[in-house]
């Protein structure tokens, strides 16, 4: 099965201020793109149950000029607080790195 991670050069996680997490998702070409960017495969939702965040939350930018992805919602612990285990939430991109895509057929 195919992954995310497999359809990218990049995939990354960082802060977006001391309370908000960015993901980006920098896809090798615009077939690659076009099968992330389905929003079956890819939306708020999805995110939701991957972070335990809030739905409403999650914001969405697909920017199909660049070949890039990008979401945003509130960090689950705000940056440097006592229980903040990712200081700068270089690793938080994993889960979606591994998310699953179906190849559409040949």
């Amino acid at each position: 099965m195919t992954t995310l991670a497999d359809l990218t050069t990049e995939v990354r996680s960082k802060n977006a201020g001391p309370f908000w997490l960015t993901l980006e998702l920098f896809l090798r070409d615009e077939p690659a793109y076009q099968l992330a960017a389905d929003p079956r495969l890819l939306n708020e939702r999805t995110i939701a149950a991957l972070y335990a965040v809030d739905e409403t939350t999650v914001q969405l930018f697909r920017i199909p000029t660049l070949n890039v992805i990008k979401i945003s919602f509130p960090r689950p612990r705000s940056q440097g607080s006592l229980h903040d285990r990712d200081m700068h939430s270089g690793q938080q991109h994993i889960p979606l790195a591994q998310l699953q895509v179906q190849q559409p057929p040949a």
